[in-house]
């Protein structure tokens, strides 16, 4: 006969504890109470703080270069399928209307071509000329 194991019991686990963070109080005042409680960051203390901001697009860089100008230690991770720039940040350009203003030098080919350039090449161009 084959000896059968010894029972083992196993110790019950505690229950995961779900913290919400929601300020106390009444309903009306937990955000503007948790907003005048929160600890600021001393502007002396800045170089201190390491901020990690993922992607670079339009307001990643933007978060980015801000707060390197007030101090911080700022690092910025992105990933893109090929080794070019931001599309939100090269293809500006192509966003605002050609008035073509006296002397400005501005037309809607001009448009046009910096469109396409900054979507490096690969946007729609009978759309982008649309």
């Amino acid at each position: 006969m084959s000896a059968l194991p010894a029972e083992t019991h196993a110790t019950p686990q505690p229950e995961p504890v779900l913290d919400a963070r929601i300020p106390a109080g009444p309903i009306e005042q937990k955000w503007d109470r948790c907003r005048f409680e929160m600890k600021l960051v001393n502007p002396a203390n800045r170089r201190k703080h390491t901020i990690i901001i993922v992607g670079s697009g339009l307001a990643g860089a933007a978060a980015a270069a801000t707060l390197g100008e007030q101090g911080y230690h700022v690092r910025c991770f992105t990933f893109h399928d090929t080794p070019r720039r931001a599309h939100s940040i090269a293809a500006q350009g192509g966003i605002n209307a050609a008035k073509n203003y006296r002397n400005d030098g501005d037309s809607v080919s001009r448009l046009f071509k910096d469109t396409i350039k900054g979507g490096d090449f690969r946007a729609r161009e009978a759309n982008a000329y649309a």
